[in-house]
This record gives structure tokens, sequence and C-alpha cells, in this order.
């Protein structure tokens, strides 16, 4: 396979990647191209691989990934992470989006190497110094560095993004260093119910009296159905993927998070108030691409997601999304061999 063409953005300024022991010396300074940003339907898309990734990418939506972010650093009480690291030099983060996350770890571990890697260059210029972002394409077959080249990856929050996150899983495996560890965050968007306050979805056909339903099920058939076909629902799959491709120590925590802010526990209760907002931000950027693919016009989306809107600030229901949290390793050659 001939070298694939990435961009990488230096913290101060656009540059390339400075090359190093592991990194494929195939990028190239950032173009006019890669920022000449689509507008679609009032809101801002990425160029690099222009149509791989559904959601927007502007300003809106980058201070709404940091209040994500936010609300599950509540959920995680406070942890960027949850495997054991013991002086990382080289970390990964995978769908970076704003940025956060690696700029957040690189406090705790200023003499690691961490990279986070976006199709999006929307990261801040001014970042600590022992933080790089680099554009990039986490689907491609491969992958820039050599194996064997990270102490730590990172990925997060890919719901609709990716044909096959198994495939990312298989290239984070050849990517880590014997021993090394990788975490995954990734949220289960269909609704659930513990108590019968939630309606049932509508499964012959038309719209349920909960439209957080119906919202998710036209996503479900926008993935499947129209090309490039992305997961939309994965994350309970995560556990048995990193077992089948080889992963050892792999343990997974699931987490409930409130669609609003209904819980009477104290924490649930804000963590259903954080998540309200975040829905609420990101509705029409996550519905627009996807419903407009299923041949619907804008008008008719936001008819609808009038609806969606009330079933989500509805604290009579009490609903939750699946937040699963799934670690493994990569053995080292002799537990391969026993």
């Amino acid at each position: 396979m001939s070298p694939r063409n990435s961009v990488s953005i230096n913290p101060i300024e656009f540059a390339s990647v400075p090359e190093g022991p592991g990194t494929k010396n195939d990028t190239q300074s950032l173009t006019d191209s890669v920022t000449d940003y689509p507008m679609e339907n009032g809101r801002r898309y990425h160029k690099y691989h222009e149509g791989a990734y559904p959601y927007p990418n502007d300003e809106q939506e980058l201070d709404r990934l940091d209040m994500q972010h936010h609300m599950f650093r509540l959920v995680l009480d406070n942890r960027l992470y949850n495997v054991p690291l013991k002086d990382p030099k080289q970390i990964l983060d995978v769908g970076t989006g704003s940025g956060i996350w690696p700029m957040e770890l690189a406090h705790e571990f200023p003499g690691a190497a961490i990279t986070g890697t976006d199709l999006s260059p929307v990261q801040p210029s001014e970042v600590p110094p022992n933080v790089h972002f680099l554009i990039d394409d986490a689907t491609e077959e491969e992958w820039l560095w050599e194996p064997d080249h990270f102490d730590f990856i990172h990925i997060g929050h890919m719901v609709g993004a990716v044909p096959s996150y198994k495939q990312i899983l298989r290239q984070a495996f050849k990517h880590l260093k014997p021993g090394a560890y990788l975490e995954c965050h990734e949220i289960d968007l269909k609704p659930k119910c513990d108590d019968g306050t939630m309606p049932p979805p509508n499964n012959e056909g038309g719209f349920s009296t909960y439209a957080l339903h119906d919202w998710y099920d036209l996503n479900m058939k926008a993935s499947q159905e129209v090309e490039p076909c992305r997961q939309f629902r994965f994350a309970h799959r995560i556990e048995r993927w990193m077992k089948e491709i080889g992963f050892v120590d792999v343990q997974q925590k699931i987490y409930k998070i409130p669609i609003n802010a209904w819980p009477t526990d104290e924490k649930l209760r804000n963590i259903g108030r954080w998540n309200e907002n975040n829905w609420l931000e990101a509705l029409s950027g996550w519905s627009y691409k996807p419903f407009l693919s299923l041949g619907w016009s804008k008008p008719e989306i936001e008819v609808f997601l009038v609806d969606v809107r009330k079933s989500i600030q509805d604290r009579n229901v009490h609903s939750y999304f699946d937040f699963y949290l799934v670690t493994g390793r990569k053995p080292y050659p002799h537990e391969t061999q026993a």
C-alpha cells in the first residue's frame, strides 16, 4: 500500500510532526483544503475526508464536546482513565475532538508525548508542550506509527462515526506495546428504563408516544442503509470484540446516565442535568445529516425534533443510557505462547 497523506498540527503553528522513533515520515503541512470547511444547514463540517463524519465541527459543537467531557468526568468520579499507568511515554487519543482529554491528561503525565487524532484541525493552538494534534482518519487500513509504539491508547465517543469499531480495536492492538492498555469510553444511545415510566416503542410502524425511541430508530436506519454505513450501536459489543482480538485482562464497567434530572440520588440528578443540556445542545447537529440522508427535509426534521426535545425534558419518564467503560491489555509474548 502506498503511504497516505495526513496532516499534523504543531501546538503553536501548523507544521509537520517531528520525526522520531516509530513515526512514519508521511505527513504534510496543513493546507487550505483541510480548513476550507463546508457549511450545510447553518452548521460547519470537516473537510479532510469530507463526509466520513456526519456531525458538525463548529464552535457550538466544540463547546458542547467540552461540556460532554465534563459530564463524563462526573460519571467517572473525575477520572480521565481507569487503567494502571506507570510512567507512560507515548499516549494516543483517537477521535480527540476539541482536544480537551489529552490537554488535561498532559498535566498528570508531563513526561509523556500525547497525540490526539481527528479529522478536523479545530483544537487550540496553545496547549501543554507534550501535546500535539494530528489530522488523521483512524478508519484507514494503516496507521502512521510502527507496531508496538504506544503505552496507552484511549478511544472515545465514536457513535455514528465509523464503519467498523472492531477494526479500530484491531489497529489499537497492533500499535500498543506488549503489556500496554487500551481504554474505550462509549455510550449506548438506546433509551432504557427500569421502572415502567417510559412508554414502549411502536414496533408496528409509525411513531411512538415517546419520540426519543423514534429518533434512535431513525439513526439506526440511517447508519445501516445510507452509504457510507456507520455503526450507531456497538458499545455493548466492545468487551467481546476485545477478547476476540486478543486483549487480556478485559474489564467492563457500565454506568447509568439519566436523560435528565429525574433521579432522587444527588450525583445522578446532577449528571442527568448535564446530560439534558448536552442533548438539547447536540440534537439538531446529531440529526441533520442522518435524517436528510433518509429523504427528510429540514423543516420536517425541525418539527420532529420538537417532540424529541419534549421527551428529553420529561421528568415523569425515568429513562437513561448505558455508558460503557471497557479496558484491556495487550499480552506479553510469553502470555500468548502459554
